[in-house]
């Protein structure tokens, strides 16, 4: 018993050395959120960020880096992936657009096309845990719980179809290849949209860079369009190089 006592003790002794033992003040500023007996001020809500911790600190961080490249008038590339566009963030890509805010946007084929096709039809809030075999029956495609019906890609097919018909007219007889940029330009000209991004990048002339243009349904559109018109076999060649 004597041993098992001392076990104990020896145990408990290590424990609270590592467990409960002083430490110096760790540095910085006071870790604390909105106080919202003050009443709502959005300014003020966005200013508590940087001492709020996890994630809006670092969104704190990120404004005040905005606020200096804006203030030292920086060229600035706004990159995104296809899933935003499919968000609601879409729109203030979109804000940023249209007031000349950003000089490039970098993006995928997703990021374009989808812009499209929201244009021509309604993403639907859905569910993350939504039976996908279910909404396959239905011809409809889940991007995160955001609900794409099938009839977006349809719609947008009846869309492009022509444009590329258009852009290949005019470039068979040049014998030279089609950059991503014009096509982006070229469908943000067609949709003649203001909820579009690249609406107002083409008419802000604002370059978009997207080297994998055609991954997505954009290639599958250029493909169905080649495999229609065999007379464009090697006529009709999209370069990721700008």
């Amino acid at each position: 018993m004597d041993s098992q006592h001392s076990n104990n003790e020896k145990i408990e002794k290590i424990a609270r050395e590592n467990l409960l033992r002083k430490s110096q003040e760790a540095q910085g500023k006071k870790v604390q959120g909105y106080n919202f007996n003050n009443r709502v001020n959005w300014e003020k809500v966005i200013e508590s960020y940087e001492t709020t911790g996890f994630q809006a600190t670092q969104l704190a961080k990120a404004i005040e880096i905005v606020k200096k490249m804006r203030n030292e008038k920086a060229f600035i590339f706004l990159g995104y992936t296809s899933n935003l566009v499919s968000s609601g963030l879409r729109e203030i890509f979109r804000y940023l657009a249209e007031n000349k805010l950003i000089d490039v946007i970098v993006t995928t084929a997703g990021g374009i096309e989808e812009d499209i096709i929201k244009c021509l039809g309604e993403f639907k809030l859905g569910k993350f845990d939504a039976d996908g075999a279910s909404l396959r029956e239905q011809g409809i495609n889940r991007i995160g719980n955001i609900f794409a019906s099938n009839n977006r890609y349809c719609e947008f097919e009846d869309f492009i179809q022509p444009i590329l018909e258009e852009i290949y007219q005019e470039h068979k007889d040049k014998k030279e290849s089609v950059s991503p940029q014009e096509i982006i330009w070229k469908l943000g000209e067609k949709i003649n949209n203001k909820e579009s991004i690249y609406y107002w990048a083409w008419k802000n002339k604002i370059p978009v860079y997207c080297p994998a243009i055609l991954d997505g349904a954009l290639g599958d559109n250029v493909y169905f369009f080649k495999f229609k018109r065999k007379d464009c076999e090697g006529e009709f060649a999209i370069s990721a190089v700008e």
